[in-house]
């Protein structure tokens, strides 16, 4: 297991050490979670609406409801460490609209992702709650499988601001995400990652997550987007400054692979197409000034910012959050993976 922890490690030896042995000596191949707890930087949460991402992961993916009858089912993967079972939601919603209430972690730490309550900002539901996203929003085949995505609209968030395991104060983490590189705006936050536990902006370096999209608000990359940043609270980074980092390009794929890692003193942003090549280091160096320490708080956040910005768009099929810095090659291996 040490040569997870080294830089240099091929991905073929990777692929050779997350094979894990079943009880009965057969061989299974692993899945992120498992790649990233073969590294020493285990999930402390997963969240998938299109498969299980550890190999043996057979319960619930999400939770939705449909529009005639309120009615909620649960839908899981095909098989263990499967796809989805995009059958049984197409046979549940028949006839009829349904909506995604839950996003369950597959962790087992319980990091569900539901409905984002009001914050800084209100979503347009009532009592000032997001939107939820519609089940049918994001249709993906995967592994030759049908299987359905999160369509975020402008309005739409899911959150736990409860969360058990997840990075809080300097503590190192990472996280990765797949996501639709032609759904974007360049409005605020289309996220993935580590906010504030009370849906309001707490301050500089109170938050530590992906973003993706074409805001100028802040930070950019080169060209004219989108791009994989990190939203660290009051500010888009694409690199040490919140102005452009030139390493940090435009993405051209129909699907990206973003990665977001920190610890203390030292971050990095990395991203590429999902569908082939390893990831590449978009930024790896010390903080922006007035970011380090870091306070992270430990909620996590997907479609929104940290204060509960509602206005961007993104489609999400998959994303995890690990405890510890994982390596590059070791979040290469996921790469590999998706």
């Amino acid at each position: 297991m040490q040569v997870l922890s080294r830089p240099s490690s091929s991905r073929a030896q990777l692929a050779a050490l997350v094979l894990a042995a079943a009880a009965g000596g057969s061989l299974v191949v692993a899945a992120p979670c498992d790649i990233y707890a073969a590294g020493g930087t285990a999930c402390v949460a997963a969240h998938s609406t299109t498969r299980a991402l550890y190999s043996a992961f057979s319960g619930a993916l999400y939770q939705i409801k449909r529009g005639s009858d309120n009615t909620t089912t649960t839908i899981s993967p095909l098989s263990a460490g499967g796809v989805a079972n995009a059958a049984a939601q197409d046979s549940f919603c028949a006839s009829t609209t349904c909506l995604i209430t839950v996003i369950y972690d597959q962790s087992g730490n319980g990091n569900h992702l539901t409905q984002a309550p009001p914050g800084g900002f209100n979503g347009p539901e009532s009592d000032g709650y997001d939107n939820l996203a519609a089940a049918v929003g994001a249709p993906v085949t995967l592994n030759g499988q049908k299987a359905y995505g999160v369509f975020v609209s402008p309005g739409t968030g899911y959150r736990n601001n409860a969360a058990v395991g997840t990075a809080t104060g300097d503590a190192s983490e990472g996280m990765y995400a797949v996501l639709d590189g032609t759904h974007y705006n360049g409005e605020c936050c289309f996220d993935y990652g580590n906010a504030e536990t009370s849906s309001h902006d707490t301050g500089n370096a109170h938050m530590e997550a992906i973003y993706f999209g074409d805001a100028t608000y802040w930070g950019s990359g080169s060209g004219s987007g989108p791009w994989v940043m990190a939203d660290l609270e009051n500010g888009l980074f694409s690199g040490y400054s919140a102005a452009t980092n030139d390493g940090d390009p435009s993405i051209s794929s129909r699907f990206v692979t973003a990665a977001v890692k920190g610890e203390t003193g030292q971050w990095a942003i990395r991203g590429g197409d999902s569908t082939t090549g390893a990831l590449s280091t978009y930024y790896s160096g010390i903080r922006p000034s007035g970011y380090q320490p870091m306070y992270k708080e430990g909620a996590i956040i997907l479609g929104i910012g940290g204060d509960n910005s509602n206005s961007a768009q993104g489609t999400f099929y998959e994303g995890a959050m690990t405890s510890g810095y994982p390596s590059d090659a070791t979040e290469n291996a996921v790469q590999a993976n998706v």
